[in-house]
């Protein structure tokens, strides 16, 4: 794990502090930090959870933000890690999708849809 990648986790458990103690219980069950699982398994539940309520806005706007930035990152280890986890999953659900658009910035849009191509979805 890089530098980035550590820096976009901690940035996830400042947006969702709830999710801290499963974030510390994978690191122990699986004896380091695993990205893709902690990801997958704890923030995007939560992430999903946040655009199907759509009731905290703000955070929602927060987190699309910085999903812009890390979107407009150079580094392609995170890059690929976001790729792989954040925007597949979002994808996932084609009404969560349209809620996360809302969102999203163009580059978050242009790289969810290559993902969706990717993985072979129709778009």
């Amino acid at each position: 794990m890089n530098q980035k990648s550590k820096e976009f986790l901690k940035k996830m458990l400042e947006f969702l502090p709830s999710t801290e103690a499963a974030y510390r219980e994978s690191i122990m069950f699986n004896g380091k930090v695993l990205e893709t699982v902690i990801i997958e398994d704890i923030f995007m539940p939560e992430i999903i959870r946040l655009l199907r309520e759509e009731k905290n806005i703000n955070l929602l706007e927060q987190i699309f933000k910085y999903f812009e930035e890390v979107s407009n990152d150079e580094d392609a280890h995170l890059m690929n890690v976001f790729s792989v986890t954040v925007l597949e999953i979002l994808g996932n659900d084609r009404s969560i999708l349209r809620t996360a658009q809302k969102y999203m910035g163009t580059k978050t849009i242009e790289l969810q849809i290559e993902a969706d191509r990717d993985l072979g979805r129709r778009i």
